[in-house]
């Protein structure tokens, strides 16, 4: 059978072989356009009991068209799909048996042909249709060459998480897009011909804890002085904004054992320090990262944080390495540098925060679905959502499934994303 599938016999010849574990690639019309504004061109199914890839062609001006929908219907026989990206699959591929084999902050960035560079420097539409198939097979194989030595198997807990949380959560949010003031967004930011604008989110860094970023724009880190939140606009009634009240300190608390007699954490502290809230916020986070100040060594909260510190380190040390809560997640002295007892604390912090951020977005997402208000944007300690009226029902119960997490929330809201 030819490498080459582009009529519906030669579908049905593939789909006969009956093939259980797959790698898959996803040759979309442009790499540099985001997953939800665009479509497949090509997709690479290497079966992993053959000696060769299949290239099913969907959109090339080199080749005959196959219906996608008939594409999914064969894909959705194979048992196991691999891929290097699950997240930004699913936009394109809606298929449960995508299995991610790159869960963690392995760096690998893919060779182009120079016919892929040449095509993407005459700056066309929709380069990847007129690459030559012959390159984009080439430039697959090449892929899954490089790939193949990595652990398929991928069974430790973390690489489970991923798959089954991690990766389906992020890709639900990317795909609902924030609605924008057209004219507004390209005085700030770049031209875009439609009026919504999508993130994606980098989840496979150091402590999981995911970065921001498309197209030059970092929407976790809008400025909120200089107007540019105004280009953001609700498609419904209203922007809400729940943000997560001392987040950090009331993951520490529950990691210690310890207990606060009052939600208002930045308070309780207040009252410990014998200070005013916001200094005592300011003296909190500083010794949350750097460390605990002589002065409030012998408070009990901070004493337990003492204990837990030093017990984490003595297990990194002994052993190499230590799993994060929740998602299994390891921290190995094989990955990392220059490490001490503080960074491996605020490392484990950033992992949980995560981990605990997907198990909530998890039943959010699964609260949302079917009604019109949606999750549009996350920035680690606050959810963002373009609010329809006919779900102010909704609302209350997501507040209750932040607070079923044992945390407190408070709650901004606007026209537009610059709240005051």
């Amino acid at each position: 059978m030819f490498w080459l599938i582009e009529d519906s016999e030669q579908l049905e010849r593939f789909n006969y072989r009956g093939f259980k574990e797959v790698f898959l690639e996803v040759i979309p019309h442009n790499f540099n356009t985001h997953p939800i504004l665009d479509s497949v061109s090509l997709l690479y199914v290497r079966p992993f009991n053959a000696g060769k890839g299949y290239m099913l062609c969907i959109d090339h001006s080199e080749t005959m068209s196959l219906d996608i929908d008939k594409v999914i219907q064969v894909l959705k026989g194979i048992e196991k799909i691999y891929v290097r990206d699950k997240k930004s699959v699913l936009q394109y591929l809606p298929l449960k048996a995508l299995f991610d084999i790159l869960p963690t902050h392995h760096t690998y960035i893919p060779e182009y042909t120079q016919a892929h560079k040449h095509f993407y420097s005459k700056k066309v539409d929709k380069p990847n249709r007129l690459v030559p198939v012959v390159k984009h097979y080439e430039y697959c194989e090449n892929v899954f060459g490089d790939l193949k030595p990595f652990n398929i198997a991928c069974d430790d807990s973390y690489c489970q998480w991923f798959n089954k949380k991690s990766s389906i959560v992020f890709s639900a949010i990317e795909a609902n897009g924030l609605k924008v003031n057209k004219e507004l967004f390209e005085q700030y930011f770049h031209s875009i011909e439609e009026e919504y604008v999508y993130t994606q989110y980098n989840l496979k860094t150091l402590t999981t804890r995911p970065s921001n970023s498309f197209n030059g724009v970092n929407y976790a880190a809008i400025n909120k002085d200089n107007g540019a939140r105004q280009c953001f606009i609700p498609r419904n009634n209203l922007f809400v904004e729940l943000d997560i009240s001392a987040y950090h300190p009331t993951l520490l608390a529950n990691l210690i054992g310890y207990r606060f007699d009052t939600m208002d954490i930045h308070q309780a502290f207040a009252e410990m320090y014998k200070v005013d809230y916001q200094k005592a916020k300011e003296l909190t986070f500083k010794q949350l990262y750097g460390g605990v100040f002589e002065q409030y060594k012998d408070l009990e909260f901070f004493k337990k944080v003492k204990v837990y510190t030093d017990n984490l380190w003595a297990n990194y040390q002994e052993n190499g390495w230590i799993e994060a809560p929740n998602s299994g997640y390891i921290f190995s002295e094989d990955n990392l540098t220059d490490m001490n007892p503080q960074k491996l604390l605020n490392y484990v912090l950033q992992s949980l925060e995560t981990s605990t951020n997907v198990l909530i977005l998890w039943e959010i997402l699964k609260l949302l679905r079917g009604k019109k208000t949606k999750l549009v944007l996350y920035t680690y300690d606050s959810f963002l959502f373009d609010y329809a009226e006919e779900d102010r029902q909704t609302l209350k119960e997501i507040k209750k499934i932040i607070e079923s997490f044992e945390l407190s929330t408070k709650i901004s809201y606007g026209n537009t994303y610059d709240f005051k």
